[in-house]
């Protein structure tokens, strides 16, 4: 069978299995997710046999370390999985709920009802938990879905996908509403992002080249964010001892991450007595600044002089930008022409300055006093997240169960007919 036809027969299954679970109970859903939690320790071996396989030729192509970091699988990592999706199982089931019910001037009632998205094709890099993030969140609330994963993690992807399909099947939902792309051929995503027909929206995650390729290709609606250029700034009423904690976390914590701050701004009058500490703190783990030169002299014995193009970067990496800015307005204006419209952070005890960040910043996640590495759906009680999606149509942020399903309008009526 051709790659095409092969695209073409999954992209069907997709569909019929989708009218399936769309239509499942919520305790059916949360039996597939609690057999999978189970399944996902039990053959934590298998699991774990895949990924050493993968690790063994990441290291042969001389894969990066952020994308070796997010391919490793522990035994921690393969609890968290199974922990996530008993989670998600105990979620309320958001499909049918009926929300905004009005009653209109001749007596009908109009309101809206959540309804699954149907066929969801997540495409992604490395990570190989996102074959389970992805398919608990999308079988709790409602859709089928189709996986392609990078070659980088391509043994993984496929145990994880067999030990989902055998869940459903167990419990008597189709096996193919979760389903895995069997090779690694690019030909095949190209096929799929023409099938506009039975799947109804594509997620891609990872890289900025990858997003951009898949937008420019798909004939159906892309949820997606390019990069995660986050900041941090820090503004002259600041708690500078709590302020040196955040940093370092939204740093160094998880620094491969897209969530990870990327740039740190600190007010001209604090820059003084922040730099140096932040700049001793961070620089012993291995935080290398990229400053401007107002921050330059302050973080001289860990840092290099900013060039242009170090504004509006995703390192990805232990690197920090940093520039000093004159006020809050000069800090907006900076994220405004640098932000990826993913994380943004200000360090604040002025309340009316929290405040007027928290209005004029557009960003999917906007922070008051917290580390950046909260963008997260676990994180914002959404349990796992199938992606953050920085396009405001149709879900802005962490997308949960509730942000992987639409509404339709309902009407209830009493024999009203239209007069004009």
């Amino acid at each position: 069978m051709g790659i095409q036809e092969q695209i073409y027969d999954m992209a069907v299954q997709g569909k019929e299995a989708s009218t399936k679970i769309a239509n499942a109970s919520g305790d059916q859903k949360s039996k597939a997710l609690n057999r999978l939690a189970d399944m996902l320790e039990q053959e934590q071996g298998v699991i774990l046999q895949a990924n050493a396989k993968d690790l063994r030729a990441a290291e042969e192509m001389g894969l990066d370390k952020a994308k070796t970091q997010r391919l490793h699988m522990t035994e921690k990592g393969i609890g968290e999985m199974a922990a996530a999706c008993r989670e998600v199982s105990n979620m309320a089931d958001p499909v049918g709920n009926i929300e905004s019910m009005e009653k209109r001037p001749n007596g009908m009632l109009v309101g809206k009802m959540r309804i699954p998205l149907g066929v969801v094709a997540m495409i992604y890099e490395s990570r190989p938990n996102v074959t389970i993030d992805a398919g608990i969140m999308c079988i709790q609330a409602g859709n089928a879905l189709i996986l392609r994963g990078g070659s980088e993690s391509f043994n993984t992807n496929q145990i994880l996908a067999d030990i989902f399909s055998r869940a459903l099947g167990q419990v008597g939902l189709p096996r193919e509403a979760v389903q895995l792309v069997p090779t690694t051929d690019r030909e095949a995503v190209k096929e799929m992002l023409h099938l506009d027909e039975y799947i109804d929206v594509v997620i891609p995650r990872g890289g900025e080249g990858l997003i951009k390729a898949v937008v420019e290709e798909a004939s159906m609606p892309v949820l997606k964010h390019y990069k995660g250029v986050c900041h941090i700034y820090v503004d002259e009423n600041a708690d500078l001892e709590g302020a040196v904690e955040i940093i370092h976390n939204a740093k160094v914590q998880k620094p491969g991450v897209c969530n990870a701050v990327e740039c740190l701004l600190v007010h001209q009058s604090v820059a003084d007595r922040l730099l140096p500490r932040v700049g001793e703190r961070l620089g012993k783990e291995g935080v290398l600044f990229k400053a401007d030169s107002g921050s330059y002299p302050l973080l001289s014995d860990y840092a290099d002089k900013a060039e242009d193009n170090d504004f509006g970067y995703e390192f990805l990496d232990l690197v920090l930008a940093v520039r000093v800015v004159s006020s809050l307005q000069d800090a907006q204006e900076h994220i405004k022409q640098y932000g990826s419209n993913h994380t943004e952070a200000i360090l604040t005890r002025d309340h009316s300055n929290a405040m007027q960040f928290l209005r004029e910043v557009d960003s999917s996640l906007v922070l008051v006093n917290a580390s950046t590495r909260f963008n997260d759906g676990g994180q914002l009680g959404l349990g796992a997240e199938i992606g953050i999606s920085t396009s405001k149509l149709h879900s802005y942020g962490p997308m949960g169960i509730k942000e992987l399903t639409s509404t339709k309008f309902i009407l209830f009526g009493d024999g009203q007919i239209r007069a004009s």
